[in-house]
C-alpha cells in the first residue's frame, strides 16, 4: 500500500473513531492530526520491515559476520527460515541489547559475534559459557569502542568496561539464565505460550514479565525484544499492550492524544484501553501505536522523520 492510500485509511479510521465518540483532543490543530498520521505511516513501514525481508530470498551471507553483507536481523530470518530458532533468537537479543548505529550500523554486533574476525559466538558456545565471551569482551573493550563501533542511540548508556552500569558481559549473562532456565528459546516461548492457554497476547504478557530478570531490558528493550521474536515468526505472540506505566515517550504521547497534553493526569490503565479500541479501529498493532506516539509527541504539530 503507498503512501497516500495509507494515510487517507488511518485518516478515515481516526475519523470513525471520533464520530464513535473517542475524546482526542491531541490531534484537534490539523497540523497535529497530519504529524501523527504521518508518524503512524513511518512506525508502519519499520514494523513491516521484517515482513518484507521475510518475503524475499535472503542470502545465507547475511549470517556471516566475516562477510560486509552480515545483517544480524537478515540473519535471524534466514535462521529462522531454515529451523534454527536458537540462532535467530540470539541474533535478535544482540540487535536489540546493541542497537543500530546511524553511520556504522551493525559494526560492533558484526564485530563481536565474529570474534573480531578469529571465530564465532554462536549460541551454543555462549550459551554453554556466558562468563568466557564477558572475559573476551573485557580483554577486547578497547578495539570493540574503536573504528566507530558503538552502540544504537537508544542503548548509548550500555557498557563494554566490566564494572560500569549496563556492562554488557553482565546483560548476556542474566540473558543467558533466563533462557537456560527453561532450557532452550524454543522451551521457553513454549513454556509461556502453554501457561497462556495458547493466548498468544497473554503469552507476550507472561514472557514480558518474566523478562525482568534479564539485566538493563527495560520497558522498550523486552518490548522490542520480544515484538521482534513475533516479527520474525519464532513464537506465535502479540503484543497486548503498551506497557505505557513504565514508559515516557509512549505515555507522553498517549495523554497528548486522549487529555490534550502531555501531563494530563489520565490514569495508564485508562490510557491503555483506549489504546486497544483505537487498535480495533486501526487494526496497526500496539508496536505501532507506541512508536508513533513516542515521536509525535516530540513535535506535535511538526513532522520529523526519526530513524534511531
Amino acid at each position: 500500500m503507498n503512501r497516500v492510500t495509507l494515510e487517507k485509511q488511518l485518516r478515515s479510521g481516526l475519523s470513525a473513531l471520533e464520530q464513535q465518540g473517542m475524546q482526542m483532543p491531541g490531534i484537534q490543530p490539523p497540523e497535529n492530526r497530519d504529524t501523527l498520521v504521518a508518524q503512524m505511516v513511518d512506525s508502519i513501514r519499520r514494523v513491516d520491515y521484517v515482513s518484507t525481508v521475510r518475503s524475499r530470498k535472503v542470502s545465507k551471507n547475511r549470517t556471516n559476520p566475516h562477510d560486509n553483507a552480515f545483517d544480524p536481523v537478515r540473519a535471524a530470518v534466514w535462521h529462522q527460515q531454515h529451523g534454527n530458532n536458537e540462532e535467530a533468537s540470539w541474533l535478535i537479543f544482540l540487535s536489540i541489547h546493541f542497537g543500530k548505529a546511524l553511520d556504522t550500523e551493525w559494526l560492533l554486533i558484526k564485530d563481536l559475534y565474529g570474534c573480531l574476525g578469529t571465530g564465532l559466538w554462536d549460541w551454543p558456545t555462549v550459551s554453554h559459557d556466558p562468563l568466557a565471551l564477558s572475559n573476551w569482551i573485557s580483554q577486547n573493550q578497547h578495539i570493540l569502542r574503536s573504528d566507530g563501533r558503538k552502540f544504537g542511540n537508544h542503548r548509548k548508556y550500555e557498557s563494554l568496561t566490566p564494572g560500569k552500569r549496563g556492562w554488557t558481559g553482565a546483560v548476556i549473562e542474566s540473558y543467558v539464565d533466563w533462557v537456560t532456565e527453561h532450557g532452550s528459546h524454543d522451551d521457553l516461548f513454549n513454556d509461556k505460550i502453554n501457561d497462556a492457554g495458547g493466548d498468544p497476547r497473554l503469552a507476550f504478557n507472561k514472557l514480558y514479565h518474566s523478562m525482568d530478570m534479564v539485566k538493563r531490558f527495560g520497558r522498550t528493550g523486552k518490548f522490542d525484544y520480544l515484538t521482534m521474536i513475533s516479527k520474525v515468526r519464532i513464537a506465535n505472540i502479540i503484543a497486548d499492550q503498551a506497557y505505557l506505566r513504565e514508559a515516557t515517550g509512549p505515555l507522553r504521547g498517549a495523554k497528548l492524544l486522549f487529555g490534550g497534553g502531555t501531563s494530563a493526569n489520565i490514569p495508564h490503565v485508562r490510557l491503555e484501553q483506549m489504546l486497544s479500541e483505537i487498535d480495533g479501529v486501526l487494526q496497526v498493532g500496539m508496536q505501532v501505536l507506541e512508536d508513533s506516539l513516542c515521536n509525535w509527541q516530540k513535535t506535535p504539530g511538526r513532522y520529523v522523520q526519526f530513524r534511531g
